[in-house]
Protein backbone atom coordinates (compact mmCIF):
# COMPACT_ATOMS: atom_id res chain seq x y z
CA UNK A 1 0.00 0.00 0.00
CA UNK A 2 2.80 2.41 -0.93
CA UNK A 3 3.83 3.98 -4.23
CA UNK A 4 5.61 0.92 -5.65
CA UNK A 5 2.60 -1.33 -5.16
CA UNK A 6 0.25 1.30 -6.53
CA UNK A 7 2.34 1.67 -9.69
CA UNK A 8 2.32 -2.10 -10.30
CA UNK A 9 -1.46 -2.21 -9.70
CA UNK A 10 -1.82 0.59 -12.25
CA UNK A 11 0.00 -1.57 -14.82
CA UNK A 12 -2.64 -4.30 -14.34
CA UNK A 13 -5.63 -2.06 -15.11
CA UNK A 14 -7.49 -2.88 -18.35
CA UNK A 15 -4.39 -3.93 -20.28
CA UNK A 16 -4.61 -2.99 -23.93
CA UNK A 17 -6.83 0.05 -23.36
CA UNK A 18 -5.63 3.64 -23.77
CA UNK A 19 -4.69 5.74 -20.74
CA UNK A 20 -7.79 7.87 -21.27
CA UNK A 21 -9.99 4.76 -21.18
CA UNK A 22 -8.20 3.49 -18.09
CA UNK A 23 -8.55 6.82 -16.31
CA UNK A 24 -12.26 7.01 -17.14
CA UNK A 25 -12.64 3.44 -15.85
CA UNK A 26 -11.04 4.31 -12.50
CA UNK A 27 -12.99 7.56 -12.14
CA UNK A 28 -16.24 5.72 -12.86
CA UNK A 29 -15.35 3.09 -10.26
CA UNK A 30 -14.44 5.77 -7.67
CA UNK A 31 -17.74 7.54 -8.28
CA UNK A 32 -19.66 4.30 -7.74
CA UNK A 33 -17.68 3.58 -4.59
CA UNK A 34 -18.49 7.07 -3.28
CA UNK A 35 -22.17 6.99 -4.22
CA UNK A 36 -21.62 9.78 -6.77
CA UNK A 37 -20.31 12.19 -4.14
CA UNK A 38 -18.03 14.99 -5.43
CA UNK A 39 -14.58 13.71 -6.47
CA UNK A 40 -12.44 16.44 -8.09
CA UNK A 41 -9.24 16.05 -10.11
CA UNK A 42 -6.28 18.37 -9.51
CA UNK A 43 -3.82 18.07 -12.39
CA UNK A 44 -1.39 20.36 -10.58
CA UNK A 45 -0.38 17.58 -8.20
CA UNK A 46 0.94 15.19 -10.88
CA UNK A 47 4.27 13.73 -9.82
CA UNK A 48 7.21 13.33 -12.22
CA UNK A 49 9.54 11.09 -10.24
CA UNK A 50 10.33 8.05 -12.40
CA UNK A 51 12.92 6.46 -10.12
CA UNK A 52 10.50 3.92 -8.63
CA UNK A 53 9.29 2.97 -12.08
CA UNK A 54 12.79 2.21 -13.35
CA UNK A 55 13.49 0.13 -10.23
CA UNK A 56 10.29 -1.89 -10.76
CA UNK A 57 11.15 -2.39 -14.42
CA UNK A 58 14.60 -3.67 -13.47
CA UNK A 59 13.02 -6.15 -11.05
CA UNK A 60 10.57 -7.28 -13.77
CA UNK A 61 7.50 -6.31 -11.73
CA UNK A 62 5.43 -5.19 -14.73
CA UNK A 63 3.44 -7.44 -17.10
CA UNK A 64 5.38 -8.34 -20.23
CA UNK A 65 5.27 -5.65 -22.90
CA UNK A 66 4.35 -2.86 -20.48
CA UNK A 67 5.19 0.70 -21.58
CA UNK A 68 6.60 1.99 -18.30
CA UNK A 69 6.38 5.67 -19.28
CA UNK A 70 2.72 5.31 -20.20
CA UNK A 71 1.95 3.47 -16.96
CA UNK A 72 3.66 6.17 -14.90
CA UNK A 73 1.75 8.88 -16.74
CA UNK A 74 -1.53 7.14 -15.84
CA UNK A 75 -0.34 6.60 -12.25
CA UNK A 76 0.44 10.30 -11.86
CA UNK A 77 -3.01 11.16 -13.22
CA UNK A 78 -4.64 8.81 -10.72
CA UNK A 79 -2.63 10.48 -7.94
CA UNK A 80 -4.40 13.74 -8.84
CA UNK A 81 -7.83 12.38 -7.84
CA UNK A 82 -9.07 14.00 -4.64
CA UNK A 83 -11.74 13.03 -2.13
CA UNK A 84 -13.63 14.93 0.53
CA UNK A 85 -14.56 13.67 4.00
CA UNK A 86 -18.07 13.08 2.66
CA UNK A 87 -17.08 11.10 -0.45
CA UNK A 88 -14.40 9.08 1.35
CA UNK A 89 -16.78 8.21 4.19
CA UNK A 90 -19.17 6.72 1.63
CA UNK A 91 -16.28 4.68 0.22
CA UNK A 92 -15.52 3.43 3.73
CA UNK A 93 -19.19 2.65 4.29
CA UNK A 94 -19.32 0.71 1.02
CA UNK A 95 -16.50 -1.48 2.30
CA UNK A 96 -18.24 -1.79 5.68
CA UNK A 97 -21.43 -2.78 3.88
CA UNK A 98 -19.88 -5.75 2.07
CA UNK A 99 -19.36 -3.92 -1.22
CA UNK A 100 -22.87 -2.41 -1.51
CA UNK A 101 -22.89 1.38 -1.62
CA UNK A 102 -25.26 2.50 1.18
CA UNK A 103 -26.23 5.62 -0.80
CA UNK A 104 -27.18 4.03 -4.13
CA UNK A 105 -27.67 0.40 -3.09
CA UNK A 106 -25.42 -0.69 -5.99
CA UNK A 107 -22.95 -3.54 -5.56
CA UNK A 108 -19.58 -2.00 -6.34
CA UNK A 109 -17.26 -4.73 -5.03
CA UNK A 110 -17.59 -8.47 -4.68
CA UNK A 111 -17.28 -10.14 -1.27
CA UNK A 112 -13.79 -11.53 -1.96
CA UNK A 113 -12.54 -8.12 -3.11
CA UNK A 114 -13.92 -6.53 0.08
CA UNK A 115 -12.33 -9.23 2.24
CA UNK A 116 -8.96 -8.86 0.53
CA UNK A 117 -9.07 -5.06 0.68
CA UNK A 118 -9.94 -5.00 4.38
CA UNK A 119 -7.24 -7.58 5.10
CA UNK A 120 -4.63 -5.39 3.43
CA UNK A 121 -5.89 -2.29 5.21
CA UNK A 122 -5.77 -4.10 8.54
CA UNK A 123 -2.24 -5.41 8.03
CA UNK A 124 -0.48 -2.52 6.29
CA UNK A 125 -2.80 0.44 5.78
CA UNK A 126 -1.16 2.71 8.38
CA UNK A 127 2.44 2.74 7.14
CA UNK A 128 4.95 1.61 9.80
CA UNK A 129 2.32 2.15 12.50
CA UNK A 130 0.13 -0.64 11.10
CA UNK A 131 1.08 -3.23 13.70
CA UNK A 132 0.44 -0.91 16.64
CA UNK A 133 -2.80 0.31 15.08
CA UNK A 134 -4.00 -3.28 14.60
CA UNK A 135 -3.17 -3.99 18.25
CA UNK A 136 -4.75 -0.90 19.82
CA UNK A 137 -7.61 -0.15 17.40
CA UNK A 138 -8.17 -3.53 15.72
CA UNK A 139 -9.95 -2.15 12.64
CA UNK A 140 -9.00 -1.90 8.94
CA UNK A 141 -7.90 1.61 8.04
CA UNK A 142 -5.96 3.51 5.37
CA UNK A 143 -3.86 6.55 6.11
CA UNK A 144 -2.67 9.23 3.72
CA UNK A 145 0.05 11.86 4.08
CA UNK A 146 -2.54 14.56 3.39
CA UNK A 147 -3.79 13.92 6.94
CA UNK A 148 -6.72 11.64 6.27
CA UNK A 149 -7.60 8.31 7.84
CA UNK A 150 -10.29 6.13 6.29
CA UNK A 151 -11.65 3.74 8.93
CA UNK A 152 -13.96 0.77 8.38
CA UNK A 153 -16.10 -0.79 11.10
CA UNK A 154 -17.33 -3.93 9.27
CA UNK A 155 -21.13 -4.30 9.15
CA UNK A 156 -21.56 -1.05 11.09
CA UNK A 157 -20.18 2.09 9.42
CA UNK A 158 -17.41 3.83 7.53
CA UNK A 159 -15.58 6.93 8.75
CA UNK A 160 -13.24 9.45 7.14
CA UNK A 161 -11.43 11.86 9.42
CA UNK A 162 -9.04 14.56 8.26
CA UNK A 163 -6.53 16.54 10.28
CA UNK A 164 -3.26 17.52 8.51
CA UNK A 165 -0.72 17.60 11.40
CA UNK A 166 1.22 14.32 11.03
CA UNK A 167 3.37 12.27 13.36
CA UNK A 168 6.85 11.03 12.41
CA UNK A 169 5.34 7.99 10.63
CA UNK A 170 3.14 10.10 8.35
CA UNK A 171 -0.20 9.53 10.12
CA UNK A 172 -2.65 12.15 11.34
CA UNK A 173 -2.04 12.77 15.05
CA UNK A 174 -5.64 13.65 15.81
CA UNK A 175 -6.93 10.95 13.48
CA UNK A 176 -5.04 8.28 15.40
CA UNK A 177 -6.35 9.69 18.67
CA UNK A 178 -9.94 9.71 17.36
CA UNK A 179 -9.72 6.07 16.29
CA UNK A 180 -8.23 5.09 19.64
CA UNK A 181 -10.90 6.98 21.59
CA UNK A 182 -13.68 5.49 19.46
CA UNK A 183 -12.57 1.93 20.17
CA UNK A 184 -12.11 2.69 23.87
CA UNK A 185 -15.80 3.70 24.00
CA UNK A 186 -17.45 1.15 21.68
CA UNK A 187 -16.89 -2.58 21.16
CA UNK A 188 -15.49 -2.08 17.64
CA UNK A 189 -12.08 -3.69 18.14
CA UNK A 190 -11.77 -6.93 16.17
CA UNK A 191 -11.51 -8.90 19.41
CA UNK A 192 -14.00 -7.01 21.58
CA UNK A 193 -16.57 -9.68 20.70
CA UNK A 194 -14.78 -12.33 22.72
CA UNK A 195 -17.02 -14.15 25.16
CA UNK A 196 -17.61 -12.30 28.44
CA UNK A 197 -15.84 -9.16 27.15
CA UNK A 198 -18.57 -6.62 27.90
CA UNK A 199 -16.96 -3.43 29.17
CA UNK A 200 -17.91 -1.10 26.30
CA UNK A 201 -20.95 0.24 24.45
CA UNK A 202 -22.41 -2.54 22.32
CA UNK A 203 -23.23 -1.30 18.82
CA UNK A 204 -25.51 -4.28 18.22
CA UNK A 205 -27.62 -3.50 21.30
CA UNK A 206 -28.44 0.12 20.68
CA UNK A 207 -25.45 1.32 22.65
CA UNK A 208 -26.54 -0.07 26.01
CA UNK A 209 -23.82 -0.59 28.57
CA UNK A 210 -23.50 -3.79 30.59
CA UNK A 211 -25.91 -4.10 33.49
CA UNK A 212 -24.83 -2.08 36.49
CA UNK A 213 -22.68 0.40 34.59
CA UNK A 214 -23.56 4.08 34.36
CA UNK A 215 -23.63 5.76 30.96
CA UNK A 216 -25.73 6.82 27.99
CA UNK A 217 -28.72 4.61 27.34
CA UNK A 218 -28.32 5.03 23.62
CA UNK A 219 -25.37 5.35 21.27
CA UNK A 220 -27.41 7.43 18.82
CA UNK A 221 -26.12 10.72 20.15
CA UNK A 222 -22.54 9.48 19.74
CA UNK A 223 -22.74 8.99 15.98
CA UNK A 224 -20.84 11.79 14.25
CA UNK A 225 -22.70 13.60 11.50
CA UNK A 226 -19.84 12.99 9.06
CA UNK A 227 -20.22 9.21 9.31
CA UNK A 228 -22.17 7.23 6.75
CA UNK A 229 -24.02 4.36 8.39
CA UNK A 230 -25.01 1.01 6.96
CA UNK A 231 -28.36 -0.71 7.20
CA UNK A 232 -27.44 -2.30 10.51
CA UNK A 233 -26.96 1.11 12.12
CA UNK A 234 -30.26 2.27 10.61
CA UNK A 235 -31.99 -0.66 12.29
CA UNK A 236 -30.37 0.24 15.62
CA UNK A 237 -31.65 3.80 15.25
CA UNK A 238 -35.10 2.55 14.31
CA UNK A 239 -35.28 0.15 17.21
CA UNK A 240 -34.00 2.49 19.88
CA UNK A 241 -34.79 5.95 18.50
CA UNK A 242 -36.96 6.82 21.50
CA UNK A 243 -34.14 6.37 23.98
CA UNK A 244 -32.26 9.38 25.22
CA UNK A 245 -29.02 10.40 26.86
CA UNK A 246 -28.39 11.23 30.52
CA UNK A 247 -30.85 14.13 30.22
CA UNK A 248 -33.42 12.12 28.23
CA UNK A 249 -32.59 14.01 25.04
CA UNK A 250 -32.98 11.88 21.92
CA UNK A 251 -30.58 11.91 18.98
CA UNK A 252 -33.17 13.91 17.01
CA UNK A 253 -33.32 16.52 19.79
CA UNK A 254 -29.53 16.93 19.86
CA UNK A 255 -29.19 17.06 16.06
CA UNK A 256 -31.91 19.70 15.77
CA UNK A 257 -30.53 21.74 18.67
CA UNK A 258 -27.05 21.80 17.14
CA UNK A 259 -28.26 22.64 13.64
CA UNK A 260 -27.23 19.41 11.90
CA UNK A 261 -29.94 19.44 9.24
CA UNK A 262 -28.55 16.43 7.35
CA UNK A 263 -28.60 14.33 10.52
CA UNK A 264 -32.19 15.37 11.20
CA UNK A 265 -33.14 14.28 7.68
CA UNK A 266 -31.25 11.02 8.11
CA UNK A 267 -33.00 10.21 11.39
CA UNK A 268 -36.47 11.06 10.08
CA UNK A 269 -36.25 9.64 6.56
CA UNK A 270 -33.79 6.73 6.73
CA UNK A 271 -34.25 5.65 10.34
CA UNK A 272 -37.89 6.67 10.78
CA UNK A 273 -37.46 7.78 14.39
CA UNK A 274 -40.33 9.32 16.29
CA UNK A 275 -40.65 12.91 14.97
CA UNK A 276 -42.21 14.23 18.21
CA UNK A 277 -40.21 12.74 21.08
CA UNK A 278 -40.59 14.23 24.54
CA UNK A 279 -37.68 14.65 26.92
CA UNK A 280 -37.96 15.68 30.54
Amino acid sequence: MVNAGAIVCTSLLKQGASNAEKFDYVMNFMNKLAGNEYIPVREGVWDRNFAIGYYLKEKKCFPEGTDMTSILDLYFQLCSIEVTCESASVMAATLANGGFCPITGERVLGPEAVRNTLSLMHSCGMYDFSGQFAFHVGLPAKSGVAGGILLVVPNVMGIMCWSPPLDKLGNSVRGIQFCTDLVSLCNFHNYDNLKHFVKKLDSSQGGRRPEGEVGHQSSLCCVHWRCVCTEEVCSVFHGHGAEGDYDSRTALHVAAAEGHVEVVKFLLEACRVNPVPKDR
